[in-house]
C-alpha cells in the first residue's frame, strides 16, 4: 500500500523559504503533477514532466521514500532580449512515502513524451491469496438431547 503524506509538499516548501530558494518563482517549477492509481498486481505513477531533460530524470528508493526529480534546463540569456517568460525551468521534485506491501527492489519507470511512467509492483507477501482449509479427518455428527 501506498501512503501518501500531504504534508512532505508543504515541508519541501518550507524549507525552500528557509534556505532562500523559493520554489515557484517565474523561472523555477511549481510542482510535478501526478496521478496514482493501483492495477491489478502493482501501482502506477504517472507524472507530467514537460521539456525535462531525459538524463536529468532520477527515479530512486531509500528508506521506504519514492524519490522523482527532473531538471529542465534554463535557455541561455545571451543575445537575449525577453518579451515573455512563462515557461518554467529549474528541478522538479516529489516524494512519495512507500508501504511494507511495496516491492522496492522491482519498481520501474519510463519516460516518453514528456510523462514519466513509474511501475510500483505490491509485494507478493502482500497480495490477497486463498488460504486451504483442511479438515481433520471425516466428519462427526454432533448429538444433541433435550431437557425436559
Amino acid at each position: 500500500m501506498l501512503r501518501f503524506d500531504p504534508f512532505s509538499d508543504m515541508d519541501a516548501w518550507t524549507r525552500g523559504m528557509m534556505t532562500g530558494s523559493a520554489a515557484g518563482t517565474a523561472r523555477t517549477p511549481r510542482f510535478m503533477p501526478l496521478d496514482l492509481y493501483k492495477v491489478e498486481d502493482h501501482y502506477l505513477l504517472i507524472a507530467d514532466l514537460p521539456g525535462a531533460d531525459p538524463g536529468s530524470i532520477d527515479v530512486s528508493v531509500d528508506n521506504g521514500v519514492l524519490t522523482l526529480s527532473a531538471q529542465r534546463s534554463t535557455p541561455s540569456d545571451e543575445g537575449v532580449q525577453w518579451l515573455t517568460s512563462e515557461r518554467f525551468s529549474g528541478t522538479y521534485r516529489r516524494q512519495l512515502t512507500l508501504g511494507d506491501a511495496i516491492d522496492s527492489a522491482a519498481i520501474s519507470a519510463r519516460y516518453d513524451n514528456g510523462v514519466l511512467t513509474v511501475t510500483i509492483p505490491v509485494a507478493e507477501k502482500a497480495k490477497p491469496r486463498r488460504i486451504e482449509v483442511e479438515s481433520a479427518g471425516r466428519p462427526q455428527a454432533i448429538e444433541t438431547s433435550t431437557v425436559t
